[in-house]
């Protein structure tokens, strides 16, 4: 067999042509009045309508700070550290500063209260310009 002889198994059905005179009358099987008896387009695009009812954001557009998991105080890391001690998120976690946040270690903020007279080597932290002051006045990087 080929494609030429292929022929459907149903027979074909014409298209009933609404409204070209013929034994149809007056409102040509549409009934009366309402939106399916006017001519033109019956209903509007999907897509138009979800644009419209989306809203138009105009001006000012908040943008969210970034969240710092945990915040530490010089004064704190003056208490738990020995000098000449290299802190990072990690470390901060063994000595139970900080704890996981879904069970990753959190951005660690280091801020500058509190006095500092010990020499620190700050790895993987967002340090404030105040605690980077002190950490280098007293000798100490931050990497």
């Amino acid at each position: 067999m080929q494609i030429h002889q292929l022929k459907p198994k149903h027979k074909l059905k014409n298209k009933k042509r609404i409204g070209r005179g013929g034994k149809r009358g007056t409102y040509s099987g549409k009934g009366v009045k309402g939106q399916k008896s006017r001519a033109g387009k019956k209903f509007e695009p999907i897509i138009r309508g979800l644009i419209k009812r989306y809203p138009k954001l105009k001006g000012y557009k908040f943008k969210a700070k970034p969240d710092f998991g945990a915040v530490v105080n010089l004064g704190l890391l003056e208490k738990k550290f020995n000098s000449e001690e290299q802190i990072n998120p990690n470390l901060l976690i063994e000595k139970k500063i900080i704890r996981r946040i879904r069970k990753k270690a959190p951005i660690v903020k280091i801020l500058g209260k509190g006095k500092l007279t010990k020499k620190f080597i700050i790895e993987g932290c967002v340090v404030s310009k105040s605690a980077k002051e002190k950490i280098e006045k007293a000798k100490g990087a931050v990497k």
